[in-house]
């Protein structure tokens, strides 16, 4: 296991105190509860009201509770949670129509993580599993996810010159040839893994967005190669998209026009 930070554990902690408060903590409190020095107590609380994740609750200013901080985060993980639940939904009635491999994603940084599947009923097909992280530039998934970001943030996680780790003979390695990817995805609305994650899998991808418009997850249909073809490939578009704009709308987004 990897050496845990301890100021960082005892931040969150603190934290975690509140979870069984009501009626908000004061400093000593804290400080009995974790047996923690007054002076330690002193920074860790203040710097989390800094930064939004406690705020007093008494004009005195000697009792905190969570702050907005905290409530934001809950929100975005319960996003994901529904996001997740309404995907696989989804997800159930496009495997139904393809009898294929279905994934949901979202993107952490480089990675993406499998957050809902729908198995083909197939022998043979994609090996995976919910939460399991890939590097964004080598699937279908992430090069949707990663078309839709800022150019800064682009050159952020990918700076140019800069090689990329591969997984497959046909693998993306080089920034200049995932931009030429990506510009790709960006004029057709598609992201392709063309066994650059898998030498034995094919897939196509299309966008989620939600009721801002935003690109929120992404959905593709894993195929083995053996099933994979030019007119299959156009089917399972045809599908993948159907589906992405089902659970788009699920989510509130309205297309513009």
């Amino acid at each position: 296991m990897s050496r845990m930070v301890p100021a960082l554990s005892r931040g969150l902690d603190v934290l975690e105190l509140f979870l069984g408060s009501r009626g908000g903590l004061s400093a000593p409190e804290i400080g009995a509860a974790l047996t923690l020095p007054r002076t330690t107590v002193h920074e860790l609380v203040k710097t989390l009201q800094a930064r939004g994740y406690l705020r007093t609750v008494d004009e005195a200013g000697y009792r905190y509770e969570l702050g907005i901080r905290t409530f934001e985060l809950g929100s975005l993980y319960r996003a994901h949670l529904d996001l997740a639940r309404e995907g696989r939904l989804v997800a159930e009635t496009v495997a139904a129509r393809c009898q294929e491999t279905v994934h949901l994603a979202i993107r952490d940084r480089a990675d993406v993580i499998y957050i809902a599947k729908v198995d083909s009923t197939h022998t043979v097909r994609m090996v995976s599993a919910v939460g399991h992280r890939l590097p964004a530039h080598l699937t279908a998934v992430g090069k949707v996810l990663l078309s839709d970001l800022p150019a800064e943030q682009l050159v952020a996680l990918y700076p140019p010159g800069g090689a990329l780790p591969g997984m497959t003979p046909r693998s993306i390695t080089g920034v200049g040839e995932l931009q030429v990817a990506l510009d790709e995805v960006r004029r057709t609305g598609l992201g392709y893994d063309n066994c650059e994650s898998n030498p034995d899998v094919a897939c196509v991808a299309a966008p989620v967005r939600n009721d801002g418009g935003d690109l929120v997850a992404a959905m593709s249909i894993s195929v083995p190669v053996a099933r994979w073809s030019r007119s299959r490939s156009t089917e399972l578009t045809d599908l993948v998209r159907d589906g992405t704009g089902q659970l788009s709308r699920l989510l509130g987004h309205r297309p513009a026009g």
